[in-house]
Order: C-alpha cells, then structure tokens, then sequence
C-alpha cells in the first residue's frame, strides 16, 4: 500500500543511525506514523521539521504496518518561525496539540486547513485553529447567539460548562462564574488586544484541558501551556504601562 499527500510535519525522534519516526497530518489520512529514512542525518533532517509542510509519500507492504516516509520540502515554515519568538510559540503549540489530541489515521480535513493559516504565527489565529480542533473532535463551542435569550448580539461570555454563548444582559449576577468571549472571536474585523488574545487562550484552554486532554488524564502540551504564559505575562505587562501613562497625563508636569 502507499499514498502520497501535501502534509504538515506534527514531529519526529531519533530512531537508529540517521533515521527518524515521524508524524505527519494529512487531509484524507489525517495523522499518520512513519519511518523516515535519512531523517534525522544533516541532509533531510532540514526537511523534517515539526511544522513544515511537505510533498509525503507512504509506502508499506500492508496497511497496518508502520511503514516508511519520503518527502519534498514544500514550505520551510519551522526555520522562519525560528526568527521570531511568538511565532515559534505558535507553531510548537499547534503542532504539540495536534499531534496529541487527534486519533491515528482518521481524516481530518478542516484542522490541515485551519493549519495552513498559521504562517503569520498570530495568537488569534491559533486561538480560531484550537476552536476547529475542538470542532472537528466533537467539542465545538457554540458563539452564534446566546443560550439564555437567544439573541445574536452583546454576546460578552461563554459558560464554561456547556460552550455557549451569553449575552452581557443575560449574564446578570452569574458573570463571575462564566468565562469572558473576546471580541475576536465573533468579529473577524477586530483588532484583538494583548488581554484579549489572553483571555481567548484562557477560553480554550478550559475546554481542550477539560474535554480533550482531560479525558485522557493527560496534561496539556508544555508548549501550549508555556506561551499562554508568557501571554499573560505580556499582556499584564502593557496594561500596567498603559495605566501607568494614564496617571501620569492626568498628574502632568
């Protein structure tokens, strides 16, 4: 058996001399597990990078056999990554979680795609790909309009137990109980703030932590939980700034 497919590399390890087991995510075969022969040896293992995109190519005498990997470069996403920070907190998050939280060969279309939007390394973009990656999994949230009134609009929080949006209205004395629904997320004009991009990776980090890694008592992946961090680091850091610069314009001189 044998098929060749556009992927993206979730991660490889050493295996013997020069080789590698890998992990690559496909459209219509979805995470997949190989031999990568010469993967890890100074030639290919360029091309081996956790977050790259790749021409793969699959080949075993059975199907449930582990099978070999060869591959052409497409995209050297994971060395451009390497020149910024953020963006290469990004992409070993998205791959982290990929690779852990989907099930072995099981097509998942819409998660390559949501993949394939991550170049720039935006937060919000990563925030709206672990919302499809919940999604896809049988967890998606529900933000279209509110569960308590059903009305489409002033939606401010989300509960943190059913994944439905509230209203600001229908929130009432309940709102320190419900998790807060950036603007980002409902309107994809917004220009999210550094609070709001950590509050929308607090948001999904309750449900992929409860429904996805929960389940299987497990974690999440230290790269998700490390830049979550380091957002709410930085993003407490410009609130602090920006508050400092307001008492100074009002104290003047």
């Amino acid at each position: 058996m044998e098929w060749q497919a556009p992927a993206v590399v979730l991660g490889v390890s050493p295996y013997g001399e020069g080789d590698a087991l890998a992990c690559v995510l496909t459209a219509d075969y979805g995470a997949w597990r190989g031999l990568a022969r010469g993967g890890a040896s100074r030639a290919k293992s360029s091309t081996w990078q956790a977050g790259n995109v790749i021409d793969a190519r699959w080949i075993a005498r059975l199907e449930e056999s582990l099978g070999s990997f060869t591959a052409e470069l497409s995209q050297a996403i994971a060395a451009s990554a390497m020149q910024d920070p953020w963006r290469l907190g990004v992409l070993s998050a998205a791959v982290s979680l990929t690779a852990a939280a989907l099930p072995e060969r099981e097509p998942h279309p819409r998660v390559l795609a949501a993949h394939l939007t991550l170049n720039q390394g935006a937060i919000a973009e990563l925030v709206r790909f672990e919302m499809v990656l919940l999604a896809d999994l049988g967890f998606g949230l529900d933000l279209s309009a509110c569960a308590v009134n059903g009305q489409a609009n002033d939606l401010s929080f989300v509960s943190p137990r059913s994944g439905r949006a509230v209203s600001n209205e229908a929130a009432g004395k309940f709102r320190d109980r419900l998790l807060p629904l950036p603007l980002f997320l409902i309107d994809p004009e917004h220009t999210p703030t550094p609070a709001e991009l950590a509050e929308g990776m607090r948001l999904t980090s309750h449900f992929l932590s409860r429904d996805l890694f929960g389940a299987q008592h497990k974690p999440l992946p230290a790269s998700r939980i490390a830049l979550a961090e380091s957002l709410a680091v930085s993003s407490a850091g410009e609130e602090g700034e920006g508050r400092h610069a307001q008492r100074a314009s009002h104290e003047g001189p």
